[in-house]
């Protein structure tokens, strides 16, 4: 289908972004397992948790648009993933293995900041106020997930992988 308006490059975004949130609720218990680190598993835990709540968000958006809740395939989510899980089973060190997790969980984190960014901009050139406001919401949840693995990483494990 060509998208031919703002309008439906926001609903393809959506679905978009609705699939890849959707996809890591299914790929995140999985770095929980993976990951040796105490603090790194709570804050999968409960970024994982958030995700969930992301999904609900995205579902209201999709009510308040009078479209039904659809993903739509995300290349880059499943690339960052699939990339993920090559790479852990490489690493045996488990402090290392760590470190590769944050950083992986980064990259998604920046994926979806400019998902949301970009949606949230266009809610506002599209006149959806209470759709920006949810999308900011969102936007706000995934720049602190990314702040505190940042933190996490500097502070604790990459020195320990070192």
């Amino acid at each position: 289908m060509a998208i031919t308006s703002l309008n439906e490059l926001f609903v393809h975004t959506l679905r978009d972004i609705y699939y890849a949130e959707n996809h890591l609720t299914k790929v995140v218990p999985e770095l929980i397992e993976t990951a040796w680190n105490s603090d790194l598993k709570t804050l999968f835990r409960e970024h994982l948790d958030e995700t969930r709540g992301h999904i609900g968000r995205l579902e209201q958006v999709f009510a308040l648009l009078g479209e039904k809740p659809a993903g739509e395939k995300c290349a880059a989510i499943e690339g960052i993933t699939a990339e993920t899980r090559e790479l852990i089973g490489q690493i045996s060190d488990k402090t290392t293995r760590d470190a590769a997790l944050i950083a992986a969980a980064q990259a998604v984190e920046h994926y979806e900041i400019t998902r949301y960014g970009t949606l949230v901009a266009w809610a506002k050139a599209l006149d959806h106020e209470e759709i920006q406001d949810l999308l900011r919401a969102t936007l706000a949840e995934e720049k602190a997930a990314d702040s505190k693995l940042l933190r996490l990483g500097e502070d604790k494990l990459n020195e320990k992988a070192a």
